[in-house]
């Protein structure tokens, strides 16, 4: 049965020209008027995304906005949960790792201007202050081209839009949640000096893909962890996908240069077994990078958000 994508929420490819991606903890002080702020902010988000479209329709503007297993369990502890919903407590294979990083609420938005998404967070934090704290606020932007920030074209093998609620939706294997999505953010940093003082021909081992052109190597000319091999994965010799987005950031006062990776699934065991095997297969792209963060989070359909508002769940 084909996904129905009406009732999501922004969750397939579209990086944005600026990139906002804000989580939050909870105060965990008082939970029933904590659950008021988020009902609040649930019901106030359709309306400040509306207004701000009315206003400038030419921004583009995007966002999704979800909760993760320790706020839906703080608070909804009756409520039933989505099937493969949890938290995040981190991976780590050899000497390699990527930890788990606590975290409650999460937007992801994205606009053609940078004061779009200032405008956006202004005015959703009345909301959101009395009851959580910023966790961490990043602040991306395409690259040239639409590429990474190591200079190579991001999303090359992501599903094309038309096809990305397949791999970014969740539908009838767990139908009280049909139309939502499972969003993991994680941002890395890389050693900026390391990466570009490889010879190009060793960044396209790495990658697996030619710089300038794109195309995708012969399998005996990458690294044996190369970055599109290590992040792969097939089931049964069938490729598994996830709508996945690599937002480069940079603070050049103090040099934090990195990606900032965000990835909508489905099903939340197809990204973890990516991630899995990225550190199994110890990824190049860990050989020079820090991640971090990382978190898991649920992005409820828009019909649900409604039921959040309304505190019907």
């Amino acid at each position: 049965m084909p996904i129905d994508s009406q009732p999501a929420q922004d969750v397939y490819k579209d990086a944005g020209q600026n990139v906002v991606f804000l989580t939050l903890a909870l105060n965990r002080r008082d939970q029933a008027a904590e659950r008021e702020a988020v009902a609040e902010l649930a019901g106030r988000l359709p309306a400040v995304l509306n207004s701000m479209r009315i206003r400038l329709p030419e921004a583009g503007l995007k966002c999704a906005f979800g909760l993760s297993s320790q706020a839906w369990d703080y608070l909804y502890p009756d409520a039933a949960k989505p099937k493969e919903l949890e938290d995040f407590q981190g991976l780590q294979d050899g000497a390699y790792r990527m930890p788990g990083t606590p975290a409650d609420l999460f937007l992801h938005l994205r606009a053609g201007q940078q004061a779009v998404l200032f405008e956006i967070i202004d005015q959703l934090r009345q909301f959101f202050a009395p009851a959580a704290t910023v966790v961490d606020l990043t602040e991306g932007f395409r690259y040239f081209e639409g590429r990474a920030i190591i200079g190579f074209i991001d999303g090359t093998e992501a599903p094309a839009e038309i096809d990305s609620a397949d791999y970014a939706v969740i539908g009838d294997e767990d139908p009280g949640f049909a139309g939502g999505s499972y969003a993991f953010a994680q941002k890395w940093l890389h050693d900026m000096d390391f990466w570009n003082g490889l010879p190009v021909e060793e960044q396209e081992r790495a990658v697996g893909r030619r710089k300038f052109t794109d195309l995708e190597l012969d399998d005996d000319a990458k690294a044996p962890n190369a970055h599109n091999v290590a992040a792969k994965i097939e089931w049964d010799g069938e490729e598994q996908k996830i709508v996945r987005m690599n937002v480069p950031f940079s603070d050049l006062g103090t040099g934090a240069t990195g990606t900032y990776f965000i990835g909508y699934a489905r099903h939340w065991h197809v990204t973890r077994d990516m991630l899995r095997q990225m550190l199994a297969m110890g990824d190049y792209l860990l050989q020079f990078s820090r991640i971090q963060t990382g978190q898991l989070f649920f992005i409820p359909s828009r019909p649900l958000l409604d039921r959040i508002a309304d505190n019907d769940l």
